[in-house]
């Protein structure tokens, strides 16, 4: 049965960089992938285009696809408008919408790029860390929130962190069901010593794994100490599970270890499987439209589409050994390149790809 895949390229460098991974998309369609291929604008490129960052017919197509692929958002030149109408909501409005709680940012290195790293490798080479976010609740989503002025004149603002049990078990859930998969090694990362919300994340994820996952291995950490250890000594983690906003810095800074942020995919996922892949990088208005930008973190994201959403494991896997193919073969856009290596551009890297498949 042919499955239903909705493009959304989004902004800054993200039209470049998906345009590559529907290259791959389309190699695949030629040796028997049953994918039909839709679009959509989000972001800042909706906001142009109809005066919102998520469109509601961006926002059906997406309810109605099997799957979405999503470029990035967000640029200075929507920096001016009120933050209800910011291309980023558009990117919450569609995790909120489509019911992705669960977004899992793999931090892996690549033993060709362990120069690239800015740690020493003894300390990355080897590096294979999952990071398990919830996505959907938490201090970005709380309400109350806003900017209000006190009686005196200043100005205030104020969020609310707040997570129900529901949402931590079932995040927590999906951290045990992946680590059992890997190394069978969860640690919840919370800030319990001061953050009550976190204390009750604490013992949620305590009562979940010793009730239904006593084979996996559960440790806690304070966020800020978890922040240290993964510069450290990051290969001690194997799958990490945590809030909105530490899943959110944490990710980034997992990210980094790997040489570039430009290689990471990640996966948003709903209960039933459906899913929002999408690079973890941002939209880097700076290079955008120049073809400098590294696609293969946007096409290793369609490998974790046809693998988690698809059922396509296979043509996931395939994906996957010819992005280490081109790298064995030397090729590195501007931000992975090293001495020795040939730079291509976010274009050639694309054809790279897909001249191996």
């Amino acid at each position: 049965m042919t499955k239903k895949i909705l493009i959304l390229p989004g902004d800054g460098i993200g039209p470049e960089i998906v345009a590559q991974a529907v290259k791959v998309l389309e190699k695949l369609q030629n040796q028997g992938l049953a994918v039909e291929l839709d679009e959509a604008p989000v972001g800042g490129a909706a906001i142009d285009a109809s005066g919102v960052p998520l469109p509601e017919e961006t926002l059906e197509k997406a309810k109605a696809a099997d799957a979405v692929l999503l470029g990035a958002v967000g640029g200075a030149k929507w920096e001016a408008l009120d933050i209800a109408i910011r291309p980023e909501k558009g990117l919450l409005g569609l995790r909120a919408g489509l019911g992705l709680f669960a977004n899992l940012r793999p931090a892996l290195l690549y033993p060709q790029l362990a120069d690239a790293s800015t740690l020493k490798p003894e300390v990355v080479s080897g590096l294979d860390i999952l990071i398990v976010r919830e996505l959907t609740g938490g201090i970005y989503f709380g309400q109350p929130r806003g900017i209000r002025t006190l009686e005196n004149g200043e100005r205030e603002g104020f969020n609310t962190l707040v997570y129900r049990e529901s949402e931590i078990e079932r995040i927590v859930r999906v951290a045990g069901d992946i680590a059992r998969k890997r190394d069978s090694r969860v640690c919840s990362v919370d800030k319990a010593n001061v953050l009550e919300c976190t204390e009750l994340w604490r013992e949620v994820a305590t009562r979940v794994m010793e009730a239904d996952y006593a084979d996996v291995e559960l440790s806690h950490m304070y966020v800020d100490n978890a922040a240290m250890q993964l510069v450290k000594a990051p290969k001690q983690f194997d799958v990490m599970v945590t809030t909105n906003m530490f899943g959110d810095i944490l990710s980034d800074a997992a990210a980094m270890l790997t040489g570039s942020i430009g290689m990471l995919p990640s996966a948003s996922l709903d209960e039933k499987g459906k899913g929002m892949y999408e690079p973890i990088h941002g939209s880097a208005p700076d290079i955008a439209g120049q073809d400098k930008a590294n696609p293969l973190a946007t096409i290793l994201s369609v490998a974790m589409m046809l693998r988690y959403s698809l059922e396509e494991s296979e043509m996931a896997d395939r994906i996957e050994a010819a992005v280490n193919r081109v790298l064995d073969e030397g090729l590195r856009t501007a931000d992975i390149l090293s001495e020795g290596m040939r730079e291509v551009s976010c274009s050639e890297m694309g054809d790279a790809v897909v001249a191996v498949l």
